[in-house]
């Protein structure tokens, strides 16, 4: 993997855990407070790509911005309902864990990629460091780790989706978040009430911000990311954000283990590490 793909994959790394720190606070938001970031992003983030210079909009976007934004709803509100049913040391490190692997898995037996020997055993050392910190503790029950399981199922699929779109369909990062983040605020626009708008943002104005702003800029950061390295290095590579939000999880939320979490986030380094030499 390039230096560029690393520092991509990296910053958008801790964009990621901080904005499911804030998602974990809001919890029971459900589908009107995804919708409320999702347009606030739009709001934010649009004029600035409509002022830099929007790309031209090609045929193959009516396919792939459509799948995008439905892949990326399912995978808010499934990971929405986790964080409402669960501790955010179990769903995140669950969804983040299984995510990667069925990523590469399926980048392997489908778009042909062929990691080398090292690019493997780091992506396995990412998984199970991952394993590690979500395995046991407080808070571990069936329910969230069926949550965590559907979210990286969630996870999987935008991310081979996004990848071929990227790549194959040649959509460029900024116009494929942009023209995802409008499909996907219009998808859950019937939902939205004016009573709970208001009542919602009073109280959750700062994470709806947070997550507006930190949520597409790691995802966009990872599209330039595929554009520049396989989703078999990419995929295992962005789980950096595990360690982050174990140990602000930790810190902030006071959830158990933190010897045995950061134990687990040495060897997700370690495979990082790893998948940057061999990929």
């Amino acid at each position: 993997m390039s230096s560029v793909a690393i520092v991509l994959v990296v910053v958008a790394a801790f964009a990621h855990a901080g904005w499911n720190l804030a998602a974990k606070r809001v919890g029971r938001g459900g589908a009107l407070f995804v919708w409320m970031y999702q347009t606030l992003s739009v709001l934010i983030y649009v004029p600035v790509v409509v002022a830099i210079g929007p790309p031209e909009p090609q045929p193959a976007w009516l396919v792939a911005i459509p799948v995008s934004a439905l892949l990326h709803n399912g995978y808010s509100l499934i990971l929405q309902r986790g964080y409402a049913v669960g501790d955010l040391s179990v769903v995140y490190p669950v969804a983040r864990g299984s995510g990667p692997l069925l990523s590469v898995l399926a980048a392997v037996l489908l778009f042909g990629d062929r990691p080398g020997p090292l690019g493997l055993v780091g992506a396995a050392a990412v998984v199970v460091g991952v394993l590690v910190i979500g395995r046991g503790g407080r808070g571990v029950t069936g329910a969230s780790v069926r949550w965590g399981l559907l979210t990286g199922i969630a996870i999987a699929g935008f991310t081979l989706w996004d990848a071929y779109s990227v790549t194959t369909l040649a959509v460029p990062p900024l116009g494929m978040f942009c023209s995802r983040a409008i499909v996907q605020s219009l998808m859950l626009t019937p939902r939205v009430r004016g009573a709970e708008v208001r009542g919602l943002w009073r109280r959750y104005r700062t994470e709806v911000l947070v997550i507006a702003v930190l949520a597409p800029l790691a995802s966009t950061l990872v599209l330039y990311a595929l554009t520049l390295a396989p989703v078999s290095t990419v995929a295992p590579a962005r789980e950096v954000s595990i360690v982050v939000g174990s140990v602000l999880a930790w810190r902030w939320f006071g959830e158990p283990d933190p010897v045995r979490r950061l134990t687990g986030a040495a060897v997700v380094l370690a495979g990082v590490a790893v998948i940057a030499l061999g990929g």
